[in-house]
């Protein structure tokens, strides 16, 4: 487990605070107050992840016309992003971006939680209710929170990028073909799959263990995102095997949502989401 990762990240937080009485009122609502109590951690098991799967689909089913015209979004970023890769010879980007998915995924989930926290509460919830976060007090945190991901997101891709022209040399407009020809068939490619893969995974355990259960934490109670960010590396510490197996059925989640074209995200994604905020609600007390 990484053991590092709070205090990085409680000074991210920190720096935002500026001068005067407005900024630091500000700032203290995103970063939390230091004497608030952390929220009781649970230990969980495989079962909880089959449950809030379950569960998952229960909301996806319930909610399916409202989640649907809301996660049809996903397929069309997906599209844009693979299409300005292919349109501008840079195949070597379409895999990080593709990836990148996981990392910033909790951000694009955030209104498929609010969904699933109105339906618990026994409402009615309407696609509208899913940007009702615009108006709710938690914006401020969960948008530092977005910005944290944002940034380890675009530093995945310079990674992504330095292995590649570390191991298959400064060929910066390479078309999907050839790409694929050099990759499965040059030592220079094979070096670039077996150096990326584990800097990818390095990334993907990095985001797991600081927003597991950080954006529903911050989306259901008034805490900030110290508070959340740390909630969420004690659920990992806690509970390594359920948080790591939790972390493959997403990967696995998305990688196969990606296909074709990016579709399978339409239902993948509230799945996974509405998931997400019932495995938040079985391991935060």
């Amino acid at each position: 487990m990484v053991k590092t990762i709070g205090n990085p990240l409680s000074w991210t937080a920190e720096a935002l605070s500026g001068t005067g009485n407005h900024l630091a009122d500000a700032t203290s609502r995103i970063v939390g107050s230091r004497s608030a109590a952390p929220p009781v951690i649970r230990t969980l098991t495989m079962e909880d992840i089959r449950i809030s799967l379950r569960a998952g689909v229960d909301d996806f089913l319930a909610l399916r016309s409202d989640v649907v015209f809301i996660a049809v979004l996903y397929p069309i970023i997906g599209l844009v992003m693979a299409t300005f890769a292919f349109n501008g010879d840079l195949a070597h980007h379409i895999f990080p971006l593709a990836s990148g998915f996981a990392l910033i995924g909790p951000i694009g989930a955030i209104g498929l939680y609010e969904l699933s926290r109105r339906r618990e509460l026994g409402l009615d919830p309407k696609w509208s209710d899913a940007f009702a976060l615009l108006r709710s007090p938690a914006l401020g945190p969960i948008l530092a929170l977005g910005a944290i991901l944002l940034a380890i997101f675009v530093v995945w891709m310079l990674a992504a990028h330095l292995v590649f022209v570390l191991t298959m040399g400064d060929m910066l407009r390479i078309n999907a073909m050839d790409f694929t020809t050099q990759v499965l068939t040059t030592p220079g490619g094979w070096a670039m799959v077996l150096i990326g893969i584990p800097v990818g995974f390095v990334f993907a355990a990095i985001v797991l263990t600081i927003s597991v259960v950080s954006f529903p934490l911050l989306l259901d109670r008034d805490v900030g995102v110290r508070v959340a960010v740390m909630t969420s590396v004690n659920l990992t510490r806690r509970n390594p095997r359920v948080i790591g197996a939790w972390g493959v059925v997403v990967a696995t989640g998305l990688l196969i949502g990606s296909l074709p074209l990016f579709l399978g995200l339409i239902i993948v994604m509230p799945i996974l989401g509405h998931a997400t905020w019932h495995l938040y609600r079985r391991a935060i007390g």
